[in-house]
């Protein structure tokens, strides 16, 4: 018999009993996305090609925006990887809560297996995309250095950003139905305050650290970084970003068990 935590208790360790469910919601999730499109998983690769393509043109060509040295497609695509899979992942896992409302009133399971489920559906369109990466490296005739190693570091800060983010959001939004029609300005504001299309390197030093207040600032300088071996790499702005990230993630995790009791009521 399983029965909601009660109190601050997490209970995280019912995520491993039920890492079944998880694997079902998860392919559940990725059947459901690319059904009756006529591309299918191209999709993961077309949304952040395409945007490169524009940013390119317009950010590359047209503004000259520096881009660190590197040929700005790749270095806009070295940026969209970890983008577009922390902003599928908020958009998905903060309505997922309320699109399972039939499951969630008819049984109980550890609620935090809905928003994970869908951030670790989008790990498969992040990996469909990176070996689009790996071919304009090859292309371009960019190297890996050894800073490559840290990758599975970033890609582990990028999957527990969206985690945070998805876990004050989709609870807020079994009561508060406006923040699903706020995500996608939210996703939007987002982007331009994150170092996607120009280097964090145009923000003045003395506003890097409060500019990493940005989780996903230092995520996609770490990308960077992993990726391009970049060197020059503003560490204090990856660790304010890493450390708002652990802030964030308890945070919410403590807020999410706490809503949860009531998931069922609300919804």
């Amino acid at each position: 018999m399983y029965e909601p935590s009660k109190g601050l208790s997490l209970k995280l360790k019912e995520l491993l009993e039920f890492h079944e469910l998880i694997y079902f919601l998860t392919w559940r999730d990725l059947k459901v996305r690319y059904k009756q499109t006529a591309l299918g998983v191209i999709w993961a690769v077309l949304q952040p090609f395409l945007t490169m393509v524009v940013f390119t043109i317009f950010f590359g060509n047209l503004a000259k925006i520096q881009s660190d040295g590197v040929p700005y497609p790749i270095f806009s695509f070295a940026a969209l990887l970890p983008w577009q899979f922390f902003a599928n992942s908020v958009t998905n896992s903060s309505n997922s809560l309320v699109n399972n409302s039939g499951l969630i009133t008819k049984i109980y399971f550890p609620r935090l297996a809905m928003p994970l489920s869908s951030i670790l559906g989008g790990l498969v369109d992040f990996a469909v995309a990176f070996i689009v990466f790996i071919c304009m490296m090859i292309y371009y005739d960019i190297k890996p250095t050894l800073a490559i190693l840290s990758l599975p570091l970033f890609i582990l800060l990028a999957v527990a950003t969206s985690f945070a983010i998805s876990l004050w959001l989709s609870a807020i939004n079994v009561k508060y139905r406006d923040v699903r029609y706020t995500i996608p300005f939210l996703t939007q504001l987002w982007l331009f305050l994150t170092p996607i299309a120009y280097p964090s390197s145009l923000v003045p030093e003395k506003w890097r650290v409060i500019y990493g207040l940005n989780p996903m600032a230092g995520v996609v300088e770490g990308f960077r970084w992993a990726l391009l071996g970049q060197t020059g790499q503003d560490w204090a702005l990856i660790t304010a970003s890493i450390v708002i990230v652990i802030v964030l993630l308890i945070g919410g995790l403590i807020y999410f068990k706490r809503m949860e009791r009531t998931f069922a009521d609300i919804i």
